[in-house]
């Protein structure tokens, strides 16, 4: 008798990365000894390097239901090691401690593999990086994740396969969610606001407060009025809004902490191995969460300008706004159309300066109030 059960794919949790998954299906067949996954906080590269690992270590190239499988997949088999960063960088001594893995041999398996998130805060320490990941033993296998790479890592770039992750395209998201019993509409919302992010994505799914944060961002333009006492309890309104959206990451946090002091508690652990580190990437998250929370009502506040500036240019009767061509063309449009619409695309170019500076880890205060003034004064 046969069974016809589907087989557990080891790639389930990637989503709307074909290209990715099946690149590295055909890499775990003859693989190398380094990898970079490289994209942006929820496109995947965490999800796929667990089933990658899993497929390097499975004795039938990653069937997805032997022990071995199961245990990758869980997180406990002891020849795949999880290298996080104790610092807000992945300092020198973060790569000394993985030069040190690199030559340890494998408990189990042929090959060990060792999984490097946040590789691109890895600028001081990469000429330590670069020399393990050069001359690695032949039993392992390095995969490094990165959101983005800084010319400072081009030459660690160079000794890898790379291997790309974009953001998970909207409809991927809507369509994930919807699979998951989410209504269309609010798969919809939810989309709108995760960025193609799948982790903001799963829990702004019970997030009752988002879609008020929503439209709080899309009221910006009705209510700036050119004065810098309205712009600034805006901005503050916004960061408060920012502040309130860590709710669910926060219960998701403890609750993480919770399972893992029960699990301590059964071996007859007095406290939760690690809890510190575990804390301090708690905290990361939720500053790194903030900020996506901004830089996303950014993006619903540029299309908001969009909307305005494609009414606009549609003219007061749905005519185009004259352009400078000559007659015979476009019927001229009120010269306040004109300006309207200019108004609004400058009122976009300084939106998106805004959301690329968040990078550089502004006065998050400051950078809103002095966006809504311009904007205010646009009009």
């Amino acid at each position: 008798m046969t069974d016809d059960r589907p087989v557990p794919s080891l790639f389930a949790d990637v989503v709307g990365q074909p290209a990715a998954v099946e690149s590295l299906r055909a890499a775990a067949r003859r693989p190398v000894h380094a990898y970079l996954f490289v994209g942006p906080p929820g496109s995947g590269t965490r999800p796929a390097a667990r089933g990658f690992a899993a497929a390097l270590l499975c004795p039938d190239g990653g069937c997805g239901t032997c022990d071995v499988c199961r245990r990758v997949m869980a997180g406990t088999h002891p020849d795949v090691v999880v290298v996080e960063r104790t610092g807000a960088s992945l300092g020198v001594d973060d790569a000394r401690r993985l030069v040190n893995l690199a030559q340890r041999r494998p408990f189990e398996a042929d090959r060990q593999v060792l999984v490097v998130p946040d590789v691109h805060l890895a600028v001081r320490s990469a000429p330590v990086l670069l020399k393990t990941v050069e001359e690695p033993p032949p039993t392992t296998v390095f995969v490094l994740l990165a959101d983005d790479l800084p010319p400072e890592l081009s030459t660690v770039a160079s000794r890898c396969v790379e291997v790309s992750f974009p953001a998970v395209p909207r409809a991927a998201v809507v369509g994930w969610l919807v699979d998951r019993g989410v209504e269309p509409a609010r798969a919809e919302l939810v989309a709108e606001g995760a960025g193609g992010n799948l982790d903001r994505a799963r829990l702004l799914i019970e997030d009752q407060g988002y879609a008020d944060r929503l439209a709080l961002w899309r009221s910006v333009p009705a209510t700036l009025d050119g004065h810098g006492g309205t712009a600034g309890a805006m901005a503050r309104a916004l960061l408060d809004a920012a502040d309130a959206a860590l709710g669910p990451l926060r219960e998701a946090h403890a609750e993480e902490l919770r399972h893992l002091a029960e699990a301590a508690e059964a071996v007859g652990e007095r406290g939760v191995p690690g809890r510190k580190e575990i804390t301090d990437r708690h905290h990361r998250e939720e500053r790194r969460w903030r900020t996506d929370e901004i830089r996303v009502g950014l993006g619903v506040l540029a299309r908001a300008y969009r909307d305005r500036l494609a009414d606009a240019v549609a003219g007061p009767a749905g005519g185009p706004v004259a352009t400078g061509e000559p007659a015979g063309h476009a019927a001229p449009a009120p010269a306040r159309s004109v300006d309207e619409a200019r108004g609004y695309e400058a009122a976009v170019g300084l939106i998106t300066e805004a959301a690329a500076s968040l990078e550089r880890n502004p006065n998050e205060t400051l950078l809103l109030e002095a966006l809504l003034v311009r904007l205010g004064r646009l009009g």
